[in-house]
């Protein structure tokens, strides 16, 4: 795993390693990063008419939704730490 033990750790890597995403997907993906449950097909049906891949969308919503989940698994083993 190139140096790096462990699952959490792997996923740390490639998500920190992961492209920026393309400006329109920026309000997506916050609300992807703060309210998951309340995205929508018609937010992904957005994304698709303004040019981008179901792949694009796809690799970028489970970047961003890794590296949330992260941020909120290492705040809560801070606190309880």
């Amino acid at each position: 795993m190139n140096g790096v033990s462990g699952p959490l750790e792997q996923l740390r890597v490639t998500a920190a390693s992961f492209e920026q995403a393309p400006a329109v997907m920026a309000p997506y993906l916050a609300k992807v990063q703060t309210r998951a449950y309340a995205v929508t097909d018609a937010d992904v049906d957005a994304l698709k008419a303004a040019g981008l891949s179901e792949d694009e969308i796809f690799e970028h919503t489970v970047a961003t939704a890794v590296t949330e989940g992260l941020r909120r698994l290492d705040l809560g083993l801070e606190a309880i730490g």
